[in-house]
């Protein structure tokens, strides 16, 4: 290989683990959103399932080490160090090896995960009471956001406690269909009506999820493949500029 073709390897190699780092800090962003947040989706599994807090260490593990690799690979690309270039590799490939098998996994897995999902949601409607700021108002956010009620539809609250002991007809407020009679619009809580035909949504949230997934089925393939080929490439560039450096000096390190 011509010294200016490892000249280009070698820079481009350095602005991909550039890249590589800030994806890293981007994945620990996102995981450490998934273990605090308290705002979305997520909120509501976090107080009944340990799966998504064990998930979001991951999250937060992989993207870590993922900095940690962009930062190696930085110097490894820059100093021409076949140690530091050939950990990359192998670090890269069991990311790789790791993501195809999460992959695998939960595709094989998405049904006692659905099932799981759905038990933890029922769990949280048959004790709402409205009061918590978190798992409830965060549940609230999404059947107004989706105009959805219930997980497989309205009936799934008749489970709820507080209405199966009241005389009254009540519904939860962020089921409330503008586009039907009744009551102020409330966002939390637990409303009142005059009849037994509730002014509710009568689509289940289960379904308008499935919806946004299978609308943004291309979106999430595309990345993972982009994911899968950055990858690909810069261990195809790894190797290429460790088979070029036939010795190492250490001097162009930067002492401190």
């Amino acid at each position: 290989m011509g010294k200016g073709c490892i000249t280009v390897v070698k820079y481009f190699l350095f602005l991909f683990n550039l890249l590589f780092f800030i994806s890293g800090a981007l994945i620990m962003g996102f995981g450490l959103w998934v273990l605090f947040d308290n705002q979305s989706f997520i909120a509501v599994l976090h107080d009944s399932s340990d799966t998504i807090k064990v998930a979001s260490y991951i999250f937060i593990a992989v993207g870590s080490l993922s900095m940690a690799m962009g930062f190696f690979g930085c110097i490894g690309a820059i100093y021409e160090i076949r140690c530091l270039l050939g950990l990359y590799f192998t670090c890269l490939l069991l990311i790789l090896i790791a993501q195809v098998t999460a992959g695998v996994l939960i595709y094989f897995q998405r049904e006692p995960l659905k099932y799981e999902m759905s038990n933890i949601i029922k769990g949280m409607m048959i004790n709402y009471t409205g009061q918590n700021r978190t798992t409830e108002h965060t549940w609230d956010y999404i059947q107004r956001k989706m105009k959805c009620c219930g997980w497989t539809g309205p009936g799934n609250w008749t489970d709820n406690l507080i209405i199966k002991n009241s005389s009254q007809f009540l519904y939860p407020c962020s089921c409330r269909n503008d586009n039907l009679p009744g009551t102020d619009v409330q966002e939390v809580g637990l409303c009142a009506h005059t009849s037994t035909q509730l002014p509710v949504f009568e689509t289940g949230c289960v379904i308008s999820v499935e919806k946004w997934l299978l609308d943004n089925c291309g979106v999430i393939l595309g990345l993972c493949v982009c994911v899968a080929v950055v990858e690909l490439l810069g261990m195809i560039l790894s190797m290429c500029l460790c088979k070029s450096v036939v010795q190492e000096d250490y001097t162009k390190v930067p002492k401190y």
